[in-house]
């Protein structure tokens, strides 16, 4: 053994981004990182709630820089790293967790909920990786990349088409990653979160009375083995390891958390 525990999830040196790192799974994964260690540069489309993240991370001794980035625009991916690499550096991780999930029935799909859709959660994670891979190369160095993608992209749970599909381009996107950049040093995962309580989830039951959201609640954790929906934190730690010189022998592997949902 050439690391102990301790030296093998040290992040110390490294610089990270963080994808819609201002809340939810993205500030729970930001956490993480910048705990262990980890500069962390927190990109969000809300530059305000960004800003806010860094600030709580700064009281807490952290290093992080808020970077205001809409995703679904190519050219956002070059210029996030490059501020990024500005400010910090260099860069060594990119975590792809910026997202969108509208509901939508084969009915009521429109082309610009499809387009906005596989923009952001698919095109978006694509042209990121392609900016941090030009980065990392430059200095000479391998990186890694973790890519957030979903149990829905193994097994639809229904009205979630274009999510769905951008989901499971994810899967396969980081396969096919991992497969082209491993000769670089470059490893590339994906996590494939469950239920996961954050603000964005929380706003998929606007309009419904508190006995309407307890209701459903109660049906949804039936089907979770565990017994509970996760927490941002729960993704936060998987991320750390993927992250970390723990995971430098794991490419192309997709790590499911959703609490036995897929086994139940």
């Amino acid at each position: 053994m050439d690391k102990s525990i301790r030296e093998l999830f040290d992040l110390s040196g490294k610089v990270a981004i963080v994808t819609g790192g201002a809340q939810g799974i993205g500030k729970g994964i930001a956490l993480r990182l910048a705990e262990a260690g980890a500069s962390v540069a927190v990109s969000d489309i809300n530059l305000e709630s960004a800003q806010a993240t860094v600030g709580e991370m700064k009281k807490m001794g952290y290093k992080a820089v808020a970077v205001q980035s809409d995703i679904s625009k190519v050219a956002e991916a070059e210029r996030t790293v490059q501020e990024t690499v500005k400010h910090f550096g260099d860069l060594h991780i990119l975590v792809n967790n910026a997202g969108v999930y509208p509901f939508a029935s084969t009915e009521t799909m429109t082309e610009a909920t499809w387009d906005k859709t596989l923009n952001i959660n698919l095109k978006g994670l694509m042209f990121f990786s392609q900016a941090a891979v030009r980065a990392m190369a430059a200095k000479g160095h391998g990186g890694k990349i973790v890519n957030i993608a979903s149990v829905d992209g193994l097994h639809p749970t229904g009205n979630l088409l274009s999510y769905d599909a951008s989901k499971g381009g994810v899967i396969m996107l980081t396969k096919a990653l991992a497969k082209d950049l491993a000769p670089k040093g470059i490893n590339v995962n994906a996590i494939a979160p469950g239920a996961i309580v954050t603000p964005g989830a929380s706003g998929g039951l606007a309009g419904m009375s508190q006995e309407q959201i307890d209701a459903v609640t109660k049906a949804f954790l039936a089907t979770i083995p565990m017994g509970r929906q996760g927490t941002p934190d729960d993704i936060g730690r998987v991320a750390l390891f993927l992250a970390s010189d723990a995971a430098d022998y794991i490419t192309g592997s997709v790590v499911v958390a959703d609490g036995g949902y897929l086994v139940g």
